[in-house]
């Protein structure tokens, strides 16, 4: 069966079982960026990320009997969720392999929808290494993060979602790892709108797609630590690569500062609360990398499985990013009131201390003088400029950090 057949089958299985997510028009990215910017929002699904569509699709499209020694699967963290939920709706059990560097908050989450949980591996490839090979000795029905038709199927009714809503529709810009969910959705819109313009979106820390597109087959390039790790795959899929090579525009890659600031960003000027994975297409529009961009834009906002630590270093990374926060040393006599004096001048530039440390003790410096680290909230990079200059100009020694 052909897959634009599978879509519009699964879009019938899933529509009640599923969440139709929104599409949000923004008027704050639209004016600053100036091309009409929508998201749709699956950091608003069941499970808090669209695999619970290509997970349930492909479940619930198999017979009883192939599910009868449960399902396996490999995953780092969203898919993972979406086979766990299926699995309990279905009252199947459901094993996940996942990389040990797994947030605990999807570990946890994927435990509370009651599936078994096996950490191993360092990355997703090794975990879906461990997966295949106990599938093999437990007859469990491997369940396929992204490499199969159904799975992509599943994917693929975002597409008819937002086709519904918005038919003139310009650019989708998607998040892509291993390729299930641009592969669904791509064919879905060459289907129905040929004139759309399909852009994925991968992190430089994990560049597989892009080099596979490249190529015009699944090539392996290493990956490194990323806050977009629903998207860190080694070696995209065989089925879905020449999908998306013959349907996909482009694929563009943003680096990590720029996905921070676009979690803090969207947090702040939208707030919805997004993952790395999630956050990448956001991340493309406002750093440029995507040139010619105009028309109505729906950027998919694909999971928001976050947990709180991550949120802590995201927004401080975001915070600095965006010349939001400012930390710097200052070398001072060690005499009474040069710590306030220090204060005052930084007061007059209008930043707030955040955090202060003070510092006499370092066999660097010379006897009378301290070091004073200071953590600054700041209004942007011109703003850190008046304070490094302000405080050069009244005869500090200061290194910024």
């Amino acid at each position: 069966m052909l897959l634009n057949e599978l879509i519009h089958e699964a879009y019938d299985r899933l529509r009640k079982r599923v969440r139709h997510t929104e599409l949000i028009y923004s008027h704050y990215y639209t004016e600053k960026l100036g091309v009409p910017l929508i998201f749709k929002c699956e950091n608003l699904q069941r499970t808090g990320s669209f695999k619970i569509r290509g997970a349930l699709n492909f479940m619930t499209a198999q017979p009883r009997e192939k599910l009868k020694h449960g399902v396996i699967t490999a995953s780092a963290g969203n898919h993972a969720q979406g086979v766990a939920f299926s699995a309990d709706l279905l009252g199947v059990k459901a094993t996940v392999f996942m990389p040990e560097t797994t947030p605990p908050q999807k570990v946890q989450a994927t435990r509370d929808y009651g599936a078994a949980v096996i950490l191993t591996g360092r990355n997703f490839d090794e975990a879906c290494q461990a997966a295949l090979a106990e599938q093999q000795a437990s007859g469990a029905l491997f369940v396929h993060p992204f490499d199969d038709e159904l799975v992509m199927a599943g994917q693929g009714t975002i597409a008819l979602e937002i086709l519904e809503e918005m038919p003139d529709v310009q650019n989708l810009i998607i998040p892509v790892g291993g390729g299930g969910l641009i592969a669904g959705m791509a064919s879905a819109v060459r289907e129905k709108a040929p004139h759309v313009r399909i852009i994925g979106v991968e992190s430089t820390a994990a560049p597989s797609m892009s080099a596979s597109f490249a190529a015009g087959k699944p090539t392996e390039r290493p990956v490194s630590v990323t806050l977009a790790d629903g998207i860190a795959v080694k070696l995209p899929g065989a089925r879905t690569i020449p999908i998306i090579s013959g349907l996909v525009d482009e694929i563009v890659q943003v680096e990590e500062e720029e996905i921070a600031l676009a979690i803090v960003s969207l947090l702040e000027k939208t707030k919805l609360l997004v993952e790395g994975a999630g956050a990448v297409p956001l991340a493309a529009v406002m750093n440029r990398r995507i040139a010619g961009l105009a028309g109505k834009t729906v950027c998919l906002l694909s999971g928001g499985n976050i947990d709180v630590k991550t949120i802590s270093q995201v927004v401080e990374r975001g915070l600095i990013a965006g010349g939001r926060y400012l930390k710097l040393t200052v070398e001072l006599d060690d005499h009474p009131g040069a710590l306030a004096l220090l204060a005052g001048n930084i007061a007059e530039t209008r930043a707030n201390i955040f955090h202060i440390n003070h510092d006499r003790r370092s066999k660097s410096l010379p006897i009378g003088r301290t070091d004073v680290s200071l953590e600054l909230e700041t209004r942007g990079y011109d703003h850190i400029k008046e304070i490094v200059g302000y405080l050069e100009g009244k005869g500090y020694s200061l290194t910024v950090m």
